[in-house]
Protein backbone atom coordinates (compact mmCIF):
# COMPACT_ATOMS: atom_id res chain seq x y z
CA UNK A 1 0.00 0.00 0.00
CA UNK A 2 0.79 3.90 -0.53
CA UNK A 3 1.12 5.91 3.01
CA UNK A 4 -2.12 7.48 1.83
CA UNK A 5 -3.67 3.94 2.00
CA UNK A 6 -2.23 3.95 5.40
CA UNK A 7 -3.27 7.29 5.98
CA UNK A 8 -7.28 6.47 5.49
CA UNK A 9 -6.66 3.05 7.28
CA UNK A 10 -5.58 4.71 11.07
CA UNK A 11 -7.87 8.10 10.37
CA UNK A 12 -10.76 5.33 9.72
CA UNK A 13 -13.57 6.36 13.09
CA UNK A 14 -13.60 3.72 15.86
CA UNK A 15 -16.32 2.85 18.53
CA UNK A 16 -13.63 3.91 20.97
CA UNK A 17 -11.44 6.95 21.83
CA UNK A 18 -8.04 6.23 21.76
CA UNK A 19 -5.19 7.62 23.73
CA UNK A 20 -2.68 5.19 22.22
CA UNK A 21 -1.78 3.52 18.31
CA UNK A 22 -0.10 0.54 17.89
CA UNK A 23 1.17 0.49 14.31
CA UNK A 24 2.00 -2.89 13.49
CA UNK A 25 4.66 -2.88 10.69
CA UNK A 26 6.72 -6.29 10.93
CA UNK A 27 6.39 -9.73 11.24
CA UNK A 28 5.83 -10.82 14.48
CA UNK A 29 6.75 -14.09 16.15
CA UNK A 30 3.50 -15.66 17.48
CA UNK A 31 2.69 -15.45 13.79
CA UNK A 32 2.80 -18.32 10.86
CA UNK A 33 5.36 -17.61 8.27
CA UNK A 34 7.60 -14.69 7.57
CA UNK A 35 11.04 -14.14 9.88
CA UNK A 36 10.86 -11.99 12.99
CA UNK A 37 12.33 -8.58 12.04
CA UNK A 38 11.15 -8.72 8.05
CA UNK A 39 10.07 -5.54 7.27
CA UNK A 40 6.63 -4.83 5.92
CA UNK A 41 6.10 -0.88 5.96
CA UNK A 42 8.21 1.53 4.89
CA UNK A 43 9.59 4.77 6.69
CA UNK A 44 7.67 6.58 4.64
CA UNK A 45 4.44 5.27 5.05
CA UNK A 46 5.54 4.57 9.08
CA UNK A 47 6.03 8.07 9.40
CA UNK A 48 2.22 9.13 7.38
CA UNK A 49 0.57 6.97 10.18
CA UNK A 50 2.70 8.35 12.79
CA UNK A 51 1.67 12.03 11.72
CA UNK A 52 -1.72 11.17 11.65
CA UNK A 53 -1.82 9.57 15.04
CA UNK A 54 0.22 12.61 16.51
CA UNK A 55 -1.87 15.29 14.28
CA UNK A 56 -5.33 13.48 16.50
CA UNK A 57 -3.14 13.92 20.29
CA UNK A 58 -2.51 9.64 20.12
CA UNK A 59 0.31 8.42 21.03
CA UNK A 60 1.56 5.96 18.56
CA UNK A 61 3.86 2.59 19.31
CA UNK A 62 5.40 0.32 16.75
CA UNK A 63 5.68 -3.30 16.99
CA UNK A 64 9.10 -4.12 15.60
CA UNK A 65 11.51 -6.76 16.49
CA UNK A 66 13.76 -6.24 13.84
CA UNK A 67 16.87 -3.55 13.73
CA UNK A 68 16.24 -1.81 10.46
CA UNK A 69 12.54 -1.47 11.64
CA UNK A 70 13.07 0.27 14.83
CA UNK A 71 15.26 2.62 13.13
CA UNK A 72 12.43 3.45 10.50
CA UNK A 73 9.76 3.87 13.30
CA UNK A 74 12.10 5.64 15.62
CA UNK A 75 13.27 8.09 12.57
CA UNK A 76 9.58 8.43 11.87
CA UNK A 77 8.52 10.12 15.33
CA UNK A 78 7.33 6.68 16.94
CA UNK A 79 6.89 7.70 20.53
CA UNK A 80 7.91 4.07 21.79
CA UNK A 81 8.90 0.13 20.30
CA UNK A 82 7.04 -2.92 20.85
CA UNK A 83 9.62 -5.88 21.08
CA UNK A 84 12.65 -4.35 20.01
CA UNK A 85 14.01 -7.99 19.92
CA UNK A 86 17.06 -7.57 17.43
CA UNK A 87 17.74 -4.04 18.22
CA UNK A 88 21.51 -3.06 16.78
CA UNK A 89 23.75 -0.74 18.56
CA UNK A 90 22.57 1.72 16.02
CA UNK A 91 19.40 1.45 16.87
CA UNK A 92 19.70 1.59 20.55
CA UNK A 93 22.09 4.63 20.50
CA UNK A 94 19.23 6.30 18.11
CA UNK A 95 16.57 5.21 20.89
CA UNK A 96 18.31 7.07 23.49
CA UNK A 97 19.41 9.78 21.90
CA UNK A 98 15.53 10.38 21.15
CA UNK A 99 14.03 8.95 24.10
CA UNK A 100 11.80 6.71 22.22
CA UNK A 101 10.68 4.24 24.59
CA UNK A 102 11.52 0.23 24.71
CA UNK A 103 8.68 -1.88 25.83
CA UNK A 104 9.88 -5.22 26.12
CA UNK A 105 8.13 -8.33 27.25
CA UNK A 106 11.24 -10.52 28.68
CA UNK A 107 9.22 -12.78 30.46
CA UNK A 108 7.51 -13.82 27.41
CA UNK A 109 10.01 -16.65 26.36
CA UNK A 110 10.30 -18.50 29.40
CA UNK A 111 6.53 -18.83 29.27
CA UNK A 112 6.31 -19.93 25.76
CA UNK A 113 8.84 -22.62 26.15
CA UNK A 114 7.37 -24.54 28.73
CA UNK A 115 3.81 -23.82 28.27
CA UNK A 116 3.88 -23.68 24.71
CA UNK A 117 5.63 -27.36 24.29
CA UNK A 118 3.24 -28.82 27.06
CA UNK A 119 0.06 -27.07 25.44
CA UNK A 120 1.05 -28.10 22.18
CA UNK A 121 1.87 -24.91 20.18
CA UNK A 122 2.60 -24.65 16.40
CA UNK A 123 6.51 -25.71 16.40
CA UNK A 124 7.10 -22.87 14.08
CA UNK A 125 6.03 -20.36 16.97
CA UNK A 126 8.35 -22.71 19.71
CA UNK A 127 11.03 -21.82 16.87
CA UNK A 128 11.15 -18.13 16.69
CA UNK A 129 10.74 -17.97 20.42
CA UNK A 130 13.60 -19.90 20.95
CA UNK A 131 15.56 -17.88 18.05
CA UNK A 132 14.55 -14.43 19.83
CA UNK A 133 14.30 -14.98 23.59
CA UNK A 134 18.03 -14.73 24.56
CA UNK A 135 18.74 -11.96 21.92
CA UNK A 136 15.97 -9.54 22.97
CA UNK A 137 16.96 -10.24 26.64
CA UNK A 138 20.87 -8.92 25.30
CA UNK A 139 19.33 -5.92 24.67
CA UNK A 140 17.30 -5.31 27.22
CA UNK A 141 20.53 -5.20 29.58
CA UNK A 142 22.38 -2.83 26.50
CA UNK A 143 19.15 -0.54 26.01
CA UNK A 144 18.87 0.00 29.85
CA UNK A 145 22.54 0.72 30.28
CA UNK A 146 22.64 2.89 27.34
CA UNK A 147 20.03 4.89 28.53
CA UNK A 148 16.69 4.01 26.39
CA UNK A 149 13.54 4.44 28.50
CA UNK A 150 12.47 0.85 29.11
CA UNK A 151 8.79 0.72 30.19
CA UNK A 152 7.21 -2.69 31.15
CA UNK A 153 5.40 -4.69 28.17
CA UNK A 154 3.58 -7.49 28.70
CA UNK A 155 2.34 -8.71 25.48
CA UNK A 156 -0.83 -8.95 26.52
CA UNK A 157 -2.53 -12.61 26.47
CA UNK A 158 0.68 -14.75 25.48
CA UNK A 159 0.40 -15.46 28.99
CA UNK A 160 -2.55 -15.36 31.75
CA UNK A 161 -3.32 -12.28 33.37
CA UNK A 162 -2.56 -12.41 36.78
CA UNK A 163 1.18 -13.63 35.99
CA UNK A 164 2.55 -10.64 34.77
CA UNK A 165 4.68 -9.71 37.81
CA UNK A 166 6.93 -12.68 37.17
CA UNK A 167 8.39 -10.49 34.38
CA UNK A 168 10.07 -8.64 37.10
CA UNK A 169 12.28 -11.12 38.10
CA UNK A 170 13.23 -11.46 34.65
CA UNK A 171 14.24 -7.56 34.25
CA UNK A 172 16.63 -7.76 37.48
CA UNK A 173 18.25 -10.36 36.61
CA UNK A 174 19.24 -8.65 33.54
CA UNK A 175 20.34 -5.61 35.19
CA UNK A 176 17.95 -3.42 35.94
CA UNK A 177 17.41 -2.25 39.65
CA UNK A 178 14.43 -3.06 41.33
CA UNK A 179 13.24 0.57 41.53
CA UNK A 180 13.61 1.06 37.88
CA UNK A 181 11.83 -2.23 37.23
CA UNK A 182 8.69 -0.47 39.38
CA UNK A 183 9.10 2.66 37.61
CA UNK A 184 9.16 1.19 34.15
CA UNK A 185 5.52 -0.75 35.35
CA UNK A 186 3.96 2.69 36.99
CA UNK A 187 4.81 6.35 36.24
CA UNK A 188 7.05 5.52 33.23
CA UNK A 189 4.60 3.57 31.30
CA UNK A 190 1.88 6.20 32.58
CA UNK A 191 4.15 8.76 30.92
CA UNK A 192 4.66 7.00 27.28
CA UNK A 193 0.72 6.35 26.92
CA UNK A 194 -0.41 9.71 28.09
CA UNK A 195 -1.85 8.94 31.28
CA UNK A 196 0.64 10.31 33.85
CA UNK A 197 -2.28 13.29 34.68
CA UNK A 198 -4.27 10.52 35.87
CA UNK A 199 -2.48 7.33 37.27
CA UNK A 200 1.38 6.36 37.76
CA UNK A 201 2.53 6.99 40.83
CA UNK A 202 1.00 8.20 44.45
CA UNK A 203 -0.05 11.63 43.98
CA UNK A 204 -2.77 14.34 45.18
CA UNK A 205 -4.94 14.40 41.87
CA UNK A 206 -4.10 10.24 41.05
CA UNK A 207 -6.89 7.97 40.60
CA UNK A 208 -6.20 5.74 43.46
CA UNK A 209 -4.91 2.84 42.18
CA UNK A 210 -2.72 1.43 44.40
CA UNK A 211 -1.42 -2.59 45.37
CA UNK A 212 -0.12 -3.82 48.87
CA UNK A 213 2.08 -6.34 49.45
CA UNK A 214 3.91 -7.98 52.58
CA UNK A 215 7.15 -7.65 51.68
CA UNK A 216 9.48 -5.17 50.77
CA UNK A 217 9.89 -5.54 46.45
CA UNK A 218 13.39 -3.16 46.92
CA UNK A 219 14.84 -6.12 48.55
CA UNK A 220 12.98 -8.93 46.60
CA UNK A 221 11.46 -8.13 43.63
CA UNK A 222 9.37 -11.85 44.04
CA UNK A 223 6.82 -10.02 46.87
CA UNK A 224 5.34 -8.38 43.84
CA UNK A 225 3.82 -11.71 42.86
CA UNK A 226 1.77 -11.81 46.50
CA UNK A 227 -0.35 -8.95 46.10
CA UNK A 228 -2.66 -8.91 49.56
CA UNK A 229 -5.06 -5.66 48.62
CA UNK A 230 -5.73 -3.92 45.47
CA UNK A 231 -6.98 -0.19 46.13
CA UNK A 232 -8.68 0.52 42.71
CA UNK A 233 -10.21 3.67 42.43
CA UNK A 234 -10.71 4.44 46.04
CA UNK A 235 -12.38 1.02 46.57
CA UNK A 236 -10.58 -1.76 48.78
CA UNK A 237 -9.96 -5.34 47.55
CA UNK A 238 -8.52 -7.89 49.90
CA UNK A 239 -7.16 -11.35 48.76
CA UNK A 240 -9.57 -14.42 49.74
CA UNK A 241 -8.00 -16.25 52.08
Amino acid sequence: MAPKDFVAKQRKPLPVVLTCSKLLHQDAVLAYGGVPGSQEMTEEEIKAVVDVGHAAGIKVTAHAHGAQSIKDAINAGADSIEHASLADDEAIELAAQKQVAFSMDVYNGSYIATAGREQGWPEEFIRKNDETTEAQRQVFTRAYEAGVPIIYGTDSAVYPHGDNAKQFVVMIRRGMTPMDAIKAATSLAARFIGWDADVGSITAGRYGDLIAVRGDPLADISALQQVDVVIKGGLLFKRQQ
